[in-house]
């Protein structure tokens, strides 16, 4: 297993060309939030915006509307219960997260039975939180393409049937391969799977253990995603940067919120296109 490092960091994320506009850096769509965690969509999506996708456009549940153009009033929101209005915000999107505060009820089922139906192969497909419960506990084939999966241990357990116990990188990497995705499996220190490699973030701290971190990677997976060619570095660049920002707040704070770290993320894109 690789260790992820500010070297390979260093050479996903490079300098904007001078003639570039927001085109050139994706359309990314999230979908989740219902009217109980709506805060998960929010968090994600100010993520994804602050990691430098070009026009991001949230489908959630209406009551999330206006604390979303309050928080983040540079995204772009979509009613979710509207599902022909969905697909065609999918069409034009370049990337799409799935799942943060999604839930699990029928319409959640039906959101990510359309995202997987419509899903092209050019397009790349971010699946979080209720949306990896959902592929679990209710089992549908996924498409070929680029798709990644960010669960934690548990949720891991029960996309790919291997108790944490057995979650040794042999194991997780076999179930990687069958499902045919890249997964980022969160721990202490995250793993990650792809094809006949794997990695290991080194980075990390236990201030990062509260809610809505997860959430918060997914955006910035999404984000990454979105501009950067080499779908496999921009996923391994937003898992170490995102944990080298909770780091470097962690030398001051006992916890790290998730909140706190996002606004610090163009900081650190722009130090390492430097490099």
């Amino acid at each position: 297993m690789k260790p992820i490092t500010s070297a390979l960091v260093a050479q996903t994320i490079t300098p904007r060309p001078a003639d570039s506009h927001k085109g050139t850096y994706g359309r990314l769509l999230l979908i989740g939030g219902n009217q109980n965690f709506g805060g998960a969509i929010i968090m994600a999506a100010t993520a994804a915006v602050y990691s430098g996708a070009g026009l991001v456009t949230v489908a959630t549940d209406p009551e999330n509307f206006t604390s979303l153009h309050a928080q983040l009033p540079e995204a772009m929101v979509v009613d979710y219960t509207d599902l022909t209005f969905v697909k065609q915000q999918l069409k034009s999107a370049t990337v799409i997260v799935i799942g943060p505060g999604l839930g699990t009820d029928d319409l959640a089922k039906k959101l990510l039975t359309t995202v997987l139906t419509e899903l092209t192969a050019t397009q790349r497909l971010v699946i979080d939180g209720s949306a990896i419960t959902l592929l679990a506990t209710h089992s549908q084939p996924l498409p070929a393409g680029s798709i990644v999966v960010t669960p934690h241990q548990m949720e891991w357990q029960r996309l790919s049937g291997l108790a944490i116990v057995d979650q040794t990188p042999t194991a997780n990497l076999a179930a990687a391969q069958q499902l045919g995705v890249t997964a980022v499996v969160k721990s202490h220190q995250t793993t990650i799977y792809q094809g006949i490699s794997s990695w290991q973030n080194i980075a990390g701290t236990p201030a990062m253990a509260t809610g809505g971190m997860g959430d918060t990677l997914a955006g910035m997976v999404g984000g990454f995603s979105a501009q950067f060619t080499d779908f496999t570095k921009a996923i391994l660049s937003a898992v170490y940067v995102h944990s080298q920002i909770a780091d470097d707040l962690a030398q001051k704070k006992y916890v790290v919120l998730p909140h706190q770290i996002t606004p610090l993320i163009p900081q650190y894109l722009h130090r390492y296109s430097q490099k």
